[in-house]
């Protein structure tokens, strides 16, 4: 995932895999089990190592992805 930032602060939890985060320019290499904390403005990017399963926790919510999940619940009805 290229470099970009957001309004919302998030945690990335690792559930599956391995992950290079990249903050600011500096590389956190991830595994299962770790988190990273991300505050709001700071510009990071991702580049997989093995193949990956994170859970994103965004807090206040992300808009866009609000947008998603009701367009997908609607389509299913």
């Amino acid at each position: 995932m290229p470099e970009h930032w957001h309004a919302q602060e998030q945690i990335v939890h690792i559930l599956e895999g391995q992950m290079r985060l990249i903050v600011d320019g500096v590389p956190h290499e991830l595994s299962a089990g770790d988190s990273f904390y991300l505050a709001r403005n700071v510009p990071h990017g991702v580049e997989t190592v093995l193949q990956t399963r994170v859970l994103d926790t965004f807090s206040p919510p992300r808009d866009d992805y609000l947008a998603i999940d009701e367009e997908r619940m609607a389509s299913d009805q």
